[in-house]
């Protein structure tokens, strides 16, 4: 499917056409605010219900499906798929890569405001599972496609050992403050607290809902935004939505 069209998610045709970095659907004449990119992979053991979770219906056009099958294949099909204004929607944390990368690529810097209950932070050789989707954050920073200065990790409350050693010493900040003028949001649903969506990894003392959509609408309407960490859900299907108008789109 090219970047410029878009499948409508009112009227179910392939109309929606790209003008900028927004969409208008020339069958039904909707306009749409950013394309929707679905990544139905989770890298690690057992996330099958995470993958699943990139199905969930939004109402957003449908850009582009990712669904490579490595992960070195998924970052770059990312690159070529990603619409001027993504709304990526996975799956695990590893969506936001490619997202990411071609972001910085199109724009030079980047800011990445990283809502998690975890760090994501591990290498291969920190990280206690093995699992590709506790590390995507380390490998963003990692390949120069952000700069540690220009991360803000919000709501992580589960961090390993090694990964509170990188936040101390790479200068990695907690508190949103001053970003780039193009900024991602990578938002991991368990960073709220438990119960109010339904998520693939819970973590208890969370941020409440109600809490969580103002801090969203205090940053500048980004140049892309990542939700993942979720299972199939209709609770997910109706306040999803809530949080990415919170950020303007």
């Amino acid at each position: 499917m090219s970047a410029l069209r878009a499948r409508c998610p009112d009227c179910h045709t392939l109309t929606a056409v790209a003008i900028g970095d927004e969409y208008q659907c020339h069958s039904c004449g909707r306009e749409f605010t950013a394309g929707l990119v679905r990544v139905p992979r989770a890298w690690g053991d057992g996330g099958e219900a995470m993958a699943a979770a990139a199905e969930l219906a939004l109402p957003w056009p449908e850009a582009a499906v990712v669904e490579e099958a490595t992960l070195d294949e998924q970052i770059a099909a990312m690159g070529r798929a990603l619409p001027a204004r993504p709304l990526v929607l996975g799956g695990c944390c590893c969506s936001h890569v490619g997202a990411v990368r071609a972001l910085a690529q199109r724009h030079g810097r980047i800011g990445l405001v990283w809502f998690d209950a975890h760090g994501d932070l591990n290498t291969p050789e920190s990280s206690p599972s093995g699992n590709a989707w506790g590390m995507p954050l380390r490998m963003l920073i990692a390949a120069g496609d952000v700069s540690p200065a220009d991360v803000i990790l919000i709501g992580a409350r589960n961090l390993d050992p090694p990964e509170q050693d990188f936040v101390a010493t790479a200068g990695v900040r907690r508190e949103l403050g001053v970003l780039p003028d193009r900024v991602y949001v990578a938002l991991d649903a368990d960073v709220v607290e438990p119960g109010e969506l339904d998520v693939f990894m819970p973590e208890p003392a969370g941020i409440r809902l109600n809490d969580l959509e103002p801090l969203l609408a205090s940053i500048p309407r980004p140049a892309g935004v990542g939700l993942t960490g979720l299972i199939p859900s209709a609770r997910n299907e109706e306040l999803l939505p809530r949080l990415v108008h919170a950020l303007g789109l």
